[in-house]
């Protein structure tokens, strides 16, 4: 089948023409031009532009082909204080690590209106981290900056001292599946970060996450973020008393399979509330695991997706981790109460 010439082809062929008829003096020694010369040079300057849009096209993928350099560990920050006032969840100085409780965290009136307040909180400092993603910014200032307004507010941030881990915040670069602990690493335009904000507000933990992009993305990478959220998304759309907590991850497993991209089966949801990990875990993932929903309980989703299928690998840290081939990972992430025909999100703003 013949193929229809470039358009480079084109306007070789193009410029190897007159530009016009010969030009003709009239009687009266003026010279006369053409009409039809002007519609030559139309012609000349859409091919023009269609090069130039082709020019850019492959500037742009040029750009896009360039692959960043591994993410690395910067200096981490001695973690900040938190005044004294603040309540302090149970494994705060703890010598023993916090194990899972095995009990659904289920709440009468008094326990949905604190798990309420804190998520709404949660919700709150992940729009303002979201705000201070700009292209040299560190994530150890990101975790400074959210750590002051979630103890301003009277909150403890959770992550700050579970099982020793260091920050406020979890910041995941680009390649980072999850728990990135923030320190000296500067954001560059192009990246994408996730902001996983987790705060213990009168004795109740409210958890959610978002991956944001830094300056400038491509549509690949957008394209990739709008997947993550559809997917957590559509998890949450099952969700009612009396459902089979394996529907959310058939429903996120399908929908990933869907956009083209890949479901981290390592890392789950969980119950939260007054304890900050508890039963049920969600698994994010197409499985067969029994156990219904029951009306008045809390938990989160927060599915991860990746770009390629590719293996997880935790640094010494015993924390960050990362894509075997380095390839890029996002993550959204609610707290929900179960209600009889549906799910709150607690953590919607």
């Amino acid at each position: 089948m013949a193929t229809r010439p470039s358009a480079a082809f084109q306007f070789q062929a193009l410029a190897g023409r007159p530009l016009a008829a010969p030009v003709h003096p009239a009687r009266s020694g003026k010279v006369i031009i053409p009409k039809r010369c002007f519609n030559v040079s139309s012609r000349l300057a859409w091919v023009e532009d269609e090069l130039e849009e082709m020019r850019k096209s492959e500037e742009q993928s040029s750009v896009k082909s360039k692959k960043r350099p591994p993410l690395r560990r910067g200096k981490v920050y001695p973690q900040l204080p938190v005044p004294e006032h603040i309540p302090r969840p149970s494994y705060v100085g703890s010598k023993g690590l916090p194990e899972l409780c095995n009990v659904h965290q289920i709440h009468d009136a008094e326990g949905i209106a604190g798990m309420r307040a804190a998520c709404k909180l949660a919700a709150r400092v992940l729009n303002f981290a979201g705000t201070l993603v700009k292209p040299s910014v560190t994530t150890n200032e990101i975790d400074k900056a959210v750590h002051n307004m979630i103890i301003e507010a009277g909150a403890y941030p959770s992550p700050l001292g579970y099982r020793g881990f260091p920050k406020s915040i979890c910041t995941s670069v680009n390649e980072c599946v999850c728990h990135g602990v923030p320190d000296s690493t500067q954001l560059q335009n192009g990246d994408i970060i996730n902001i996983d904000v987790n705060v213990f507000l009168n004795g109740y933990h409210g958890g959610t996450s978002r991956t944001f992009v830094c300056g400038h993305a491509d549509e690949s990478i957008k394209h990739f973020l709008k997947a993550a959220e559809d997917c957590l998304e559509k998890g949450i759309s099952v969700c009612r008393g009396g459902t089979n907590y394996r529907k959310i991850g058939k429903k996120i497993s399908k929908l990933a399979y869907f956009y083209g991209y890949y479901v981290v089966e390592r890392f789950v949801g969980h119950g939260i509330g007054t304890m900050y990990h508890s039963e049920p875990l969600i698994l994010h993932h197409a499985n067969e695991n029994s156990g219904r929903m029951v009306e008045g309980e809390t938990f989160t989703i927060e599915p991860i997706l990746t770009m390629e299928k590719t293996e997880c690998v935790t640094w010494e840290d015993g924390w960050t981790t990362v894509t075997a081939d380095g390839s890029w990972a996002a993550q959204f992430e609610h707290t929900i109460l179960v209600t009889r025909t549906g799910a709150e999100i607690l953590t919607k703003v």
